[in-house]
């Protein structure tokens, strides 16, 4: 398949109220009709996260996939949920103004943690759910330790109280380097595994992480650090509270989510299959969306 090197810019985007006055801003892909996807981003990405694979495989199966801004980047108001759970209230606004019924949902990376709450808090609309890379729990009954993410574990203290200011300065600094932007992407490629190295290096996803990283990050760039704390945090749930098919795909040589972190939490949801991407690094499911889509929407609650 001939990809794009420029991605087309999303079918439909905007933003749509969700609870006590905010905004939800989002980006579409393929078909205004056809079954919903809500694709949500890693830690740091925006609504523009999703693969030209992922997108054209949309326009060919008639499938409409949704990448949603998290709150504090790009349109979304910012705002700390209490707990990751929390923003299930917001996603059922979100499907309801789009006029969507059931949905499956696909989380990478960060993202992960928000696609297992949407199958524990909306399993009468959730019809499955995809995890690429996904962050396991750092507390409750369901942590697993070790891992990049003990970073923001040991500085959770921190980041409570200094996200607004770091944001602040984190907005600022993205403005002020935006120039250099293609060629601080190929420095951080440079010094990623191999598997990474790779795919960064393939012009349509460049093309891609540059377009949702410039485009999500004009306005304000909050919501990586609002991840970080509730992913120090308890969810608001148990992994044994998502009863909804999960599949989870885990590059084993992942070394920013250990891949023995997605085991065990795939070990420990009550409907899940761990599908290995051999050989490959944190960045890995993106390589293979059409197989993800695919296996997807196979998927149905019991």
């Amino acid at each position: 398949m001939l990809h794009r090197e420029q991605p087309r810019r999303p079918t439909l985007e905007g933003s749509v109220a969700v609870r006590d006055g905010r905004r939800f801003s989002f980006a579409e892909y393929g078909s205004h009709v056809g079954p919903a996807i809500v694709w949500m981003h890693g830690t740091p990405g925006a609504r523009r996260q999703i693969p030209i694979e992922a997108r054209e495989y949309a326009e060919e199966h008639g499938l409409r996939i949704i990448g949603i801004d998290r709150p504090g980047i790009g349109s979304s108001t910012p705002y700390l949920y209490p707990n990751v759970l929390d923003w299930t209230g917001d996603l059922a606004l979100l499907l309801d103004a789009l006029g969507i019924d059931d949905v499956r949902v696909i989380g990478l990376s960060g993202g992960g943690p928000y696609a297992l709450a949407a199958g524990a808090g909306l399993p009468e609309r959730v019809r499955g759910v995809g995890v690429l890379g996904g962050v396991a729990p750092t507390r409750g009954p369901d942590a697993v330790g070790g891992g990049a993410i003990q970073l923001a574990v040991r500085l959770a203290p921190l980041l409570s109280v200094g996200r607004v200011p770091l944001g602040v300065a984190l907005t600022t600094a993205i403005r002020t380097v935006r120039p250099l932007a293609g060629a601080g992407l190929d420095l951080y490629a440079m010094v990623q595994p191999v598997g990474d190295k790779n795919l960064l290096s393939r012009p349509e996803f460049k093309a891609m992480f540059l377009d949702d990283l410039l485009n999500g990050s004009r306005f304000q760039t909050s919501a990586p650090l609002a991840d970080l704390v509730l992913f120090t945090r308890e969810w608001g749930f148990d992994l044994a509270d998502v009863q909804v098919p999960v599949r989870w795909w885990h590059g084993d040589a992942d070394h920013i989510v250990p891949f023995r972190h997605g085991q065990h939490v795939v070990d420990r949801l009550p409907s899940a299959t761990m599908s290995v991407i051999d050989g490959e690094s944190h960045l890995g499911g993106l390589g293979i969306t059409a197989a993800v889509l695919s296996e997807l929407m196979s998927l149905d609650t019991v």
